[in-house]
């Protein structure tokens, strides 16, 4: 049973009914601080929480919108609070079927309301009566009789059973179907909802960064329910890592030896460790470790001794054999440690469907642990139904963007969900916008193999220049390599630093240097085995006699010349005996024209001119094919 679709009607921020149309693997909701995403996974998780949680119930005093509570209350009615949508599987349609018989339940999708009483009401119940009971194996006229059965189908079924002196296997065959508790119209869906719908329901999990385990727990306010210097959450999950271990705590408390308790918390630890390092990938040298100790006092200073028994719960890394209290390591590592004891729990229940709500979730690790954990939610849901909220652009797979429903508040109507991309509103934008921004950068530009180089006209040029030589047959730039220009040559060694960590492979085609500290830096990533000296190339190093040079250099001067009148008319036509004897031509045109000039334009049009074998000289492109050459055996 999936939850489809869920209309909020009337709770905190939301104020005007909210339809949410949810996907059946990962919903996910995007929005500002304080824009309502909370109160959407606390109004769905309040249908049917998992466990017996009086956070987790409806209360009008707390959750009604405040600007209506009052109007409310002088009515005296019971407000619905949310309508959740449910789609049927397949093969629970076909087990009802097996029991009542075929077409008496014929729709997919059951909507059940829930109010502000906790009261929950069924629609779209579409049993047909009729079909039930021509599939039920009695005579004629007993049909008749059952066509005729009211609300009090209970007791009409027993009336029928004595006039008619039906035996006992008749009687215990089809009593159940007319027990109708809750006195419906049609007594067959109510048998379906007792019997499997509320089966089916999905229970909900409920979790955010408040339900961290803490370092230290107190056992015998445990056992007594008594939370002591614990929040509500933090009691909560270490009650629920006690569950999860097993243990007894009556008999922890009284024994003398722990081993066999700190047994069972060491095997829950490594059982939840073995999945979270799957994808905690951060420091994989760090373990929890349990301890449990007694704590003997004496508060009224007459003698009268009190034992506690403390559960100490620290992580040790392996590799400086420190340890610190749970509370002292990273935000990060303790979130995700304790949602997997929370998870755990819910795991073992086999009789159960779940949807799991995750507030924040991953709001402490850092972006690339954030990428770590998508695919933790990618393989959780194949046997669960996620929703989660998020403003972290790290959280949104930037190739499901469908999956994403915005979250605003407006002064108006309150909290609005959306599907669409609501444009007046470019604050709950930025976190989308920022994913597809980071993929661009990551897809658009950069790949496995890049060559890096300083502009976009050295990518312009490269480009259109290898193509030509790949249509003539001859050695041409390998297409699994990604032209990056990084906008300059002293941007090059902040981007070698950045695509480093990403087990990419990089080579640098450069311009000669004409600064001292662009080569310094280069030098020094050189000197830290950051780059390989080898994979620096420069243009000078493929143009015969030239010591220094620039991309404009490999051609002719003559056919760079002409690229540059036509692109450049306002300067008038050079010519090569306008320009000085500065070996580089891109001093030389500066020299006479005495002004810098835009190197794009020239570039831009080579490229308009279109792929043709007299577009270079035979000298340029043997030049440019040398290199090409070079540069590919550089990424093998």
């Amino acid at each position: 049973m999936i939850l489809k679709e869920v209309t909020i009607h009337k709770y905190k921020s939301i104020e005007q009914d909210q339809k949410i149309p949810l996907e059946k693997d990962v919903t996910i909701l995007v929005g500002m601080n304080e824009a309502g995403k909370t109160a959407v996974l606390e109004s769905i998780a309040k249908t049917n929480y998992f466990t017996k949680d009086e956070t987790f119930i409806f209360d009008k005093s707390h959750d009604y919108p405040r600007l209506e509570k009052k109007a409310s209350d002088k009515k005296g009615d019971d407000p619905k609070a949310i309508t959740c949508v449910y789609e049927l599987a397949e093969d629970e349609i076909k087990k009802i079927e097996s029991d009542v018989g075929k077409n008496v339940f014929k729709n997919k999708n059951i909507s059940i309301s829930t109010t502000y009483n906790n009261r929950f009401s069924y629609l779209d119940i579409d049993c047909n009566y009729q079909a039930f009971i021509d599939n039920l194996t009695v005579e004629n006229e007993l049909k008749i009789k059952f066509k005729e059965f009211s609300r009090e189908s209970k007791s009409q079924f027993d009336n029928l059973v004595k006039e008619e002196k039906l035996d006992n296997d008749f009687k215990t065959k089809y009593s159940k179907y007319f027990e109708n508790k809750y006195k419906w119209e049609n007594p067959i869906s109510c048998y379906i909802i007792n019997n499997y719908i509320d089966e089916y329901q999905p229970k909900f999990l409920y979790y955010d960064e408040y339900y961290a385990l803490p370092s230290r727990v107190n056992l015998e306010h445990l056992r007594d329910k008594k939370n002591g210097r614990l929040s509500d959450e933090e009691f909560k999950t270490a009650n629920a890592l006690i569950e999860l271990a097993d243990i007894n705590l009556d008999e922890l408390i009284k024994s003398n030896n722990f081993e066999d308790f700190k047994s069972e918390l060491e095997a829950t630890e490594a059982n939840i460790s073995g999945e979270m390092f799957k994808y905690w990938k951060s420091n994989q040298n760090i373990r929890i470790e349990f301890g449990i100790d007694k704590k003997e006092s004496n508060p009224d200073g007459y003698g009268n001794r009190i034992v506690e028994h403390i559960l100490d719960i620290r992580v040790k890394n392996n590799r400086t054999y420190t340890s610190l209290p749970l509370k002292n390591r990273s935000k990060g590592f303790n979130w995700f440690f304790s949602f997997l004891v929370w998870f755990k729990k819910i795991q073992e229940d086999k009789n159960s469907q779940y949807v799991i709500l995750l507030d924040e979730p991953g709001l402490n690790l850092h972006a690339s642990a954030q990428s770590d954990f998508l695919d933790f939610i990618e393989d959780l849901s194949k046997n669960y139904q996620i929703v989660y909220t998020t403003h972290s652009p790290f959280m949104i797979p930037n190739d499901k963007l469908h999956r994403v429903r915005t979250v605003y508040e407006t002064n108006e109507k309150g909290t609005i969900v959306s599907e669409s991309i609501q444009e007046k509103d470019p604050k709950t934008l930025f976190p989308l916008q920022a994913a597809l921004g980071y993929d661009i950068a990551q897809n658009l530009y950069i790949s496995k193999k890049n060559l890096l180089v300083e502009g976009v006209s050295d990518l312009i040029y490269l480009q259109a220049i290898s193509s030509l030589l790949e249509q003539m047959g001859k050695e041409f730039l390998n297409s699994e390599i990604t032209i990056v220009p990084v906008g300059g040559m002293e941007k090059v060694a902040t981007f070698i630093s950045l695509l480093r960590g990403n087990n990419l492979n990089i080579v640098c085609l450069l311009d000669s240097f004409q600064d001292q500290k662009s080569k310094s830096n280069l030098e020094k990533m050189t000197k830290e085995k950051i780059i390989h000296e080898k994979k620096i190339r420069f243009y000078h190093e493929f143009i015969e006699g030239m010591e220094s040079a620039d991309i404009e250099d490999m051609f002719e001067k003559e056919e760079y010349l002409e690229l540059f009148n036509a692109a450049l008319p306002e300067h008038g036509k050079l010519k090569l005996g306008d320009l000085s004897n500065d070996k580089q031509i891109l001093n030389q045109i500066k020299n006479k024209i005495g002004d810098r000039f835009n190197h794009y334009r020239p570039a831009n049009e080579f490229a308009k001119r279109g792929l043709q074998q007299n577009s270079l000289s035979e000298k340029a492109l043997l030049t440019f094919e040398k290199m090409f050459v070079e540069i590919n055996k550089l990424f093998k």
